[in-house]
């Protein structure tokens, strides 16, 4: 056999680097990174879909008209008067919540002559009741039962001018909600 005539190609130099048009492989994309961008396009796709029907549907409302807001109506709170004369009468069987609620008055500015603590014929009476005779007289009874921790307020002329003055006046029937003995069954009539 005879030996390959030498030719210019083979005096190229082995540490040029690369020379022409060369092309990277291509990488098959991860089979992961496919799932994953198929999940979120499925998803968005669902999301938007959903949200389209309950527009269509008048389930959503892209620009919702504005609603009047209700205005909350005036919590009364009464108002303290320490002119009323105040009659206490204990309709439990503790002994002593009267000279303790009288205390409580006094301390909240209600002079000593004005103040009335005695018992009640009726042991069991339920709920701590302040009574008033007029109208008028509502926001002071109001005002007396929230200056005692809370007590239902009601208009009755049960109680009028019981310790004969001629002036106004509150009555207030401490009840079994007030009570460390209080009965299993409390009647709700006034006491005397």
């Amino acid at each position: 056999m005879s030996k390959p005539t030498r030719d210019r190609f083979d005096d190229v130099p082995r540490s040029t680097g690369r020379v022409g048009a060369h092309r990277a492989e291509v990488p098959g994309m991860n089979g992961w990174v496919v799932l994953l961008w198929s999940f979120v396009a499925a998803l968005v796709l669902i999301i938007g879909g959903i949200f389209g029907s309950l527009v269509v549907m008048g389930r959503i409302s892209l620009f919702p008209e504005a609603v009047p807001s209700s205005t909350p109506t005036p919590v009364e709170t009464g108002v303290v008067d320490t002119t009323y004369s105040v009659t206490i009468l204990n309709a439990t069987p503790d002994e002593g919540l009267d000279t303790q609620m009288r205390d409580t008055l006094l301390n909240g500015g209600w002079a000593a002559d004005t103040v009335f603590a005695s018992d009640s014929t009726s042991k069991d009476f339920s709920t701590t009741t302040v009574y008033y005779v007029d109208a008028a007289d509502e926001l002071a009874a109001i005002g007396l039962a929230n200056l005692i921790g809370g007590a239902e307020v009601e208009q009755s002329d049960f109680y009028a001018d019981m310790n004969n003055t001629d002036g106004k006046q509150l009555v207030m029937v401490i009840g079994l909600d007030r009570s460390s003995s209080a009965p299993s069954t409390p009647e709700d009539t006034p006491a005397s």
